[in-house]
């Protein structure tokens, strides 16, 4: 499940006043502020960032449930922020307990998606927005997280009907970023640099799952 890092990966919320600052600091050669960062200030000031619909989905089906406003961060990807990774999880528990602690503030981590054992998907953070899945600021900052209903060591948990569905889910991602359909860009959580996590675990079917990935039309070469 989405690592406990709302410290290290907390937003440093930045205003106008210190994009206008940075801005000038850039203009006399300061190398306080470098080219990316004050991008990333520009689409962090008011009235510039892309315009929102309360409810809406980035991924056609699924279900909209906000998790908590501590466990992300508003951004503008990929304006902001490219994204070129999708990570995958596995909850260590029931859906209904993943829903629970990504509404809870105290919690400090939430992903993007959910994707239950009979392939129903729940969105509860925007892409837009960077959640605070992967223990990693850098990875989560440029990746999408989706959760998957189960335990590592139970090979059962691993349905048919949830690979099938999360497989469109990452497709139709990749497509959205033009993120390659390879091992590089989706990767599991046990694989992002300094996390303690194991999952998706040994029983996770990797070669099944990218081949159904490749299926998917949208999916990008």
């Amino acid at each position: 499940m989405g690592e406990k890092q709302a410290s290290a990966d907390g937003d440093r919320r930045i205003g106008r006043r210190a994009l206008l600052i940075g801005g000038t600091a850039a203009a006399v050669g300061s190398a306080v502020l470098a080219r990316d960062e004050l991008a990333r200030l520009w689409w962090r000031a008011p009235g510039v960032e892309k315009p929102r619909v309360q409810g809406a989905v980035d991924f056609r089906g699924a279900q909209w449930v906000a998790a908590s406003d501590a466990n992300w961060r508003r951004a503008d990807r990929p304006d902001d922020y490219g994204i070129d990774m999708v990570v995958i999880h596995v909850t260590q528990g029931s859906f209904a307990s993943a829903v629970k602690v990504f509404q809870d503030p105290g919690h400090g981590a939430a992903a993007h998606y959910i994707v239950r054992k009979d392939g129903h998907i729940t969105q509860m953070i925007r892409e837009l927005d960077v959640a605070y899945h992967a223990g990693n600021r850098a990875y989560n900052e440029r990746s999408v997280g989706i959760e998957h209903e189960g335990f590592v060591d139970r090979p059962e948990d691993l349905t048919d009907e949830m690979y099938a569905a999360s497989a469109r889910l990452t497709a139709g991602i990749c497509a959205r970023y033009a993120i390659p359909v390879d091992r590089e860009h989706i990767i599991g959580h046990v694989e992002v640099p300094g996390t303690d996590h194991t999952d998706p675990g040994e029983h996770w079917d990797w070669e099944r799952y990218m081949r159904l990935v490749r299926k998917v039309p949208s999916a990008s070469a």
